[in-house]
């Protein structure tokens, strides 16, 4: 997606050779007309399978997922890192370790608003070790619900997540596909 590249090559910070910074337009401040064009990319390309509904991770996946279910025209249901007073009983629950935050986190997702017989589209920012997809997709299957593929903003190809999620079977649909951050620069797969 070339809208995608051009905001990575002006507004994205390489801070190592391992960590892309997008905050200016995904990640803390978000280009609404950049999340649009990402949901209709992503609804385009999932045209074909049947989503039921569309699953992201809190906070930075919620933008581009709302964008693409709008496509879709489904809901979104997004896993919480925090349990709250209003979300206790009925819970889907797995355990995602953040490359870049460094730690590990519980996700919830209530049982209520995913069923036997959804078929799940997960849509995240950034696709590094595959962590958190697989987490989704685990949620996913507690649910006996179907995983149709999932959609990455940014994929860092030189991390195993994408190898990883492709071996297991999955459908992974990345926008922009990164396959290095050396001497300070991105370079595109």
């Amino acid at each position: 997606m070339e809208l995608l590249k051009k905001k990575i090559r002006e507004e994205g910070i390489v801070l190592s050779e391992q960590v892309l910074k997008v905050d200016s337009f995904l990640n803390h401040q978000i280009d609404p007309v950049l999340m649009l064009e990402i949901g209709r990319t992503f609804a385009g390309l999932f045209a074909d399978s049947d989503v039921t509904k569309v699953l992201t991770l809190e906070s930075s996946g919620i933008a581009p997922a709302v964008m693409t279910a709008l496509e879709l025209k489904v809901n979104v249901i997004f896993a919480r890192k925090r349990k709250s007073l209003t979300l206790r009983d009925g819970l889907f629950t797995e355990k995602v370790y953040s490359f870049t935050k460094q730690e590990e986190s519980e996700v919830s997702v209530s049982g209520k608003f995913l069923s036997p017989g959804d078929r799940v589209l997960i849509v995240d920012d950034f696709l590094a070790n595959g962590e958190a997809a697989l987490a989704m997709a685990r949620i996913a299957m507690q649910a006996q619900a179907e995983v149709a593929g999932i959609g990455i903003v940014i994929e860092k190809a030189f991390q195993p997540g994408g190898a990883k999620l492709r071996e297991q079977g999955y459908r992974v649909e990345s926008l922009a596909r990164v396959a290095s951050l050396g001497n300070g620069q991105v370079l595109f797969a």
